[in-house]
């Protein structure tokens, strides 16, 4: 099987299986990316909210310093924050973003959501989050053409690579296309057995978009925050361990076959030696046609993030 996607626009070829850098903690962070490429991993999905983009630059140094890669050989791609979407703020901050990395370009740089919230200076809060300094989410009215202007023109300038969106439903999407200069080359959403979003899938393959695939061992990917402990894990789930014991694979190994097998790229994380070159290993085995809709049949559409839960105007979703 295939280990890369290749991008419509720009013909990059981008990993099919990633590290994500979601929740990687600023204190373990360098060391966490230095192993994950050392492992083999080359592309690193990270984002201005995750707050760790100086420590996950110093591992690539120290990987690129060791001639375990070279830059080229790493696909970076990070995300703009939802507080720096008028046109020249967003600009502005890729700017940065790529400064706090102590890189030249991002290979892809992604609308983290469809939601505009009031601007916070870097120099008093970064990253933002959703809230304002008062503590409070602040929504404004800074349309998606004008953000995506700005990301069309950072693409010109060779800031970014590839552009594209997350976090996207399909009438938004549709909407883009209508003046798009620049077509979105990648969307990532959040995708799992629980959440399988057949339609979503279509669409982008439909209009030449890329799909990736996050929180892909479902509820698993939130307990470290406290969020949704009490829904049963897919890891357990007596479904993918069967499947799991008939390939002599790890749950998650299952999980994250079943996305790439339908051409989507992921973006697992782990501090476990082990565990971060099983999830590695995921392009060397199939899943026969019934194991698939087994897994696909799980599907209840339970999505885990959802910013309507920290504000109602936030309902990106409804």
């Amino acid at each position: 099987m295939a280990t890369t996607i290749t991008l419509k626009r720009t013909g990059d070829k981008m990993p099919l299986v990633g590290f994500g850098l979601w929740k990687v903690q600023r204190s373990e962070c360098a060391d966490i990316v230095y192993k994950a490429l050392k492992a083999g991993y080359r592309l690193l999905d990270g984002a201005g909210d995750y707050g760790n983009e100086i420590e996950a630059g110093e591992g690539l140094a120290r990987a690129i310093k060791e001639g375990i890669v070279k830059r080229e050989d790493v696909f970076i791609t990070s995300k703009l924050w939802n507080t720096f979407h008028e046109k020249q703020r967003a600009k502005d901050i890729a700017r940065h973003q790529l400064e706090l990395w102590g890189i030249d370009y991002f290979d892809l740089y992604l609308i983290h959501f469809p939601i505009s919230l009031e601007y916070v200076e870097p120099s008093a809060k970064y990253p933002p989050e959703w809230w304002g300094l008062d503590g409070a989410p602040h929504p404004t009215k800074v349309p998606i053409q004008e953000t995506w202007t700005a990301m069309e023109e950072l693409a010109d300038e060779g800031i970014a690579k590839n552009i594209g969106v997350s976090n996207f439903q399909g009438s938004i999407l549709i909407d883009l296309f209508r003046y798009a200069r620049i077509e979105p080359q990648v969307l990532q959403v959040e995708l799992h057995p629980y959440l399988t979003q057949e339609s979503l899938v279509a669409l982008s393959k439909t209009l030449g978009i890329a799909v990736t695939a996050y929180s892909s061992l479902g509820p698993q990917s939130w307990l470290e925050l406290g969020m949704h402990t009490k829904t049963p894990g897919l890891l357990t789930h007596e479904t993918v361990t069967s499947i799991a014991k008939t390939h002599s694979r790890s749950s998650a190994q299952i999980l994250l076959r079943w996305a790439v097998q339908q051409g989507l790229a992921v973006i697992p994380k782990s501090s476990n030696d082990d565990r971060l070159k099983q999830n590695l290993q995921v392009t060397d085995f199939s899943l026969s046609e019934e194991e698939t809709k087994a897994l696909s049949a799980l599907n209840v559409n339970y999505r885990l993030n959802d910013p309507q839960a920290i504000h109602p105007a936030l309902g990106i979703f409804a």
